[in-house]
């Protein structure tokens, strides 16, 4: 899954880093001179202390040796843009035709499953759909690096080494629970599964959606789907609101003036981005009208990425639970506007 570190891989980031010109050689890019031998064998330590089998350890930790490739990616993923680039490109690649299709005939396929995991958790089946879409296309692709090699390759790195090695501990843990090592590839920062989630997340929030007492959201689309769906719900997602809804603005209107003046404690490049929150009906008095059904005493922040004369949005608090996911304003949007073309 899902980061937007210390959460998860930002994908947006990903998709930049794929087209990077710059590769980092490995001795240089480490941010120490220890061995990764003498580093595996102190999260052996580390694991043991944590409660992990020593089988598991053995099994997981044998043999590793450092992905430069891992190392490049990383190392290559782009500092923050002075400016960012149009929304309205990244829109028409993310929420295209072939996207949307699969994703209604994915949602068409598993209907069955649905009713009881929106009634449980509150989040419409369209927005899981909409994830799993983003992610790995509705499962087609999860990714095919060996976890444990790139997570033990990132914490040796050193940069982040107290977030990938707490996923590596968690990798094993996940082993120890019975989760089949040969299910243990994915992206090359270590998301695994259908929803790309980190280990620490699988643990922590995985669920069994179908009752047959595993949590695999490598195969059962019911677990993914159930998985997803308690993320959002742990995220703080309110049900019954939407994520947001397109809004016309009148010409000449100076979203300056209503800028936000919150200092985001994390991803603040993004939150920047949204205006003040308002009711809708504050919103309305300023000339600002949704063009879609949302509450008159909904909190709502305007966000205009491409600037006057474009697509302008209303944004709920259930934005922010996308964010979540992903911090960053490319993948939230485009997530919220599959899950309404796939419900549509």
């Amino acid at each position: 899954m899902k980061f937007s570190l210390p959460l998860r891989t930002n994908r947006f980031a990903r998709v930049f880093t794929l087209f990077a010109a710059i590769v980092t050689p490995l001795a240089s890019a480490c941010a120490q001179t220890e061995s990764f031998d003498s580093y595996m064998r102190v999260v052996a330590d580390h694991a043991r202390k944590q409660g992990v089998s020593e089988g598991t350890i053995s099994r997981t930790l044998s043999g590793l040796t450092p992905n430069q490739r891992v190392i490049e990616l990383d190392t290559a993923q782009p500092g923050r843009r002075s400016a960012p680039p149009p929304m309205a490109p990244y829109i028409a690649r993310h929420v295209g035709d072939s996207i949307v299709s699969r994703g209604r005939s994915r949602y068409q396929q598993l209907g069955s499953l649905l009713p009881s995991i929106e009634q449980r958790y509150g989040v419409p089946a369209s927005v899981l759909f909409a994830i799993w879409g983003h992610e790995t296309n509705y499962g087609s692709y999860t990714g095919d690096f060996d976890t444990a090699r790139s997570l033990a390759t990132l914490a040796w790195e050193g940069r982040r080494r107290d977030l990938f090695e707490g996923e590596l501990i968690a990798l094993m843990k996940m082993v120890d629970q019975g989760v089949p090592a040969s299910q243990l590839k994915g992206s090359w920062a270590g998301a695994l599964g259908n929803p790309q989630f980190l280990p620490s997340v699988y643990l922590r929030l995985a669920t069994d959606g179908d009752g047959n007492g595993t949590r695999d959201i490598f195969n059962s689309p019911a677990d993914t789907l159930a998985s997803i769906a308690r993320y959002f719900q742990d995220a703080g997602w309110r049900a019954g609101q939407p994520w947001g809804v397109a809004a016309s603005v009148p010409g000449g209107f100076n979203l300056d003036a209503y800028a936000s003046k919150l200092d985001a404690p994390s991803c603040k490049a993004v939150h920047e981005r949204h205006s003040q929150w308002k009711t809708v009906s504050e919103w309305r008095a300023l000339g600002v009208n949704p063009r879609g059904p949302i509450g008159a005493d909904v909190l709502a922040s305007l966000f205009q990425p491409d600037g006057p004369g474009t697509p302008a949005y209303l944004l709920t608090g259930n934005y922010r639970v996308i964010l979540q996911y992903n911090c960053s304003n490319y993948y939230a949007l485009s997530v919220g506007l599959l899950a309404d073309e796939i419900a549509r």
